[in-house]
């Protein structure tokens, strides 16, 4: 039988590799684009020689032309930390609009199944906790962190467009922070951030006293819940992430003692926009997918301070 064909939009990126290996473990063969403004080959060098992927530098907000059929496209382009889309502010707003105008024409040229990579960032600085999927959201669309938060709520209101008026099958995952390997070091998140300040004995850094809460899932749980809701029949945002909640600061402590450093804490101001809390309502996922995350905190964590490890390693 004639393999299936995946295209993968910002697959040189952390999820967007991690997702092209699942579905090539699926049986799918995968067309992976990326402008390579924020990913990285390194992240896909280990998919070279493999017949079932082709690799496409293209930036997505220009047209995208593809031969032949197309099964599925997963639109995970674009900026997703915040000292990306704070020094790329236009690129982010760009690619959640004429990016994922562009993914969504393929998707309906090619009859194919669509998928929008959003985020809890459409929640803002809740006021509603944990957040649901019906909760709309407190978001400033003026302030800085509004390049981000608008361009994927818009994709959003674009995506539920083209299924309404055009009868494209798509889907919409809201994702939650995710950790793992493949993360950049200087991505500015907090996982990669502490883990490289405690592995280079550097002071980590935590903005305002810590009480902030996040909810940190495991990227392998994460692409299990996006492959899942792909195959689903559900067309309107669905929560993927893990709801074991911690404060930032019981995480700093967290990564001091897993890596064994004896780096100290420096606290600094609060930025602007930051949400307070963060914690996905699951519900929905455990019961239309059947999903929830698998991987302990302990694992998790100890697999991406081996792969940094690693990684310093290497640099130096």
């Amino acid at each position: 039988m004639k393999k299936k064909t995946a295209v993968v939009t910002g697959a040189a990126g952390f999820l967007g590799s991690h997702l092209s290996d699942r579905l090539l473990a699926e049986g799918f063969q995968v067309i992976g684009i990326d402008s390579l403004l924020t990913g990285n080959v390194r992240n896909i060098e280990h998919l070279a020689g493999n017949s079932d992927f082709h690799f496409i530098k293209h930036d997505v907000t220009n047209y995208i032309y593809l031969p032949g059929e197309v099964d599925r496209v997963f639109h995970l382009a674009s900026p997703a930390s915040p000292i990306d889309y704070l020094q790329l502010p236009i690129q982010t707003l760009k690619v959640g609009s004429l990016g994922t105008h562009n993914a969504l024409g393929l998707a309906k040229a090619k009859g194919a199944r669509f998928l929008i990579a959003s985020t809890s960032e459409c929640y803002g600085d809740p006021l509603v906790h944990p957040q649901k999927e019906d909760y709309w959201g407190n978001v400033n669309p003026i302030g800085p962190r509004g390049v981000y938060d608008e361009a994927k709520r818009f994709a959003e209101a674009m995506t539920m467009a083209y299924h309404r008026f055009h009868g494209v099958n798509t889907k919409i995952v809201r994702i939650f922070n995710t950790y793992g390997p493949r993360m950049r070091l200087e991505d500015g998140r907090v996982v990669p951030a502490f883990i490289g300040q405690a592995l280079q004995g550097q002071p980590l850094t935590v903005f305002g006293d810590g009480s902030q809460t996040r909810s940190f899932c495991y990227v392998s749980d994460l692409v299990d819940g996006i492959f899942r809701l792909s195959q689903s029949d559900y067309h309107e945002p669905v929560n993927i992430g893990n709801p074991t909640e911690m404060t930032v600061l019981d995480f700093a402590k967290a990564i001091l003692e897993f890596t064994g450093s004896k780096s100290e804490i420096d606290f600094r101001p609060l930025p602007e926009d930051d949400p307070k809390v963060r914690k996905p309502d699951i519900a929905l996922a455990k019961r239309l997918l059947d999903w929830e995350p698998k991987v302990a905190f302990a694992d998790g964590i100890a697999s991406t301070v081996a792969y940094f490890r690693q990684f310093l390693s290497i640099a130096s």
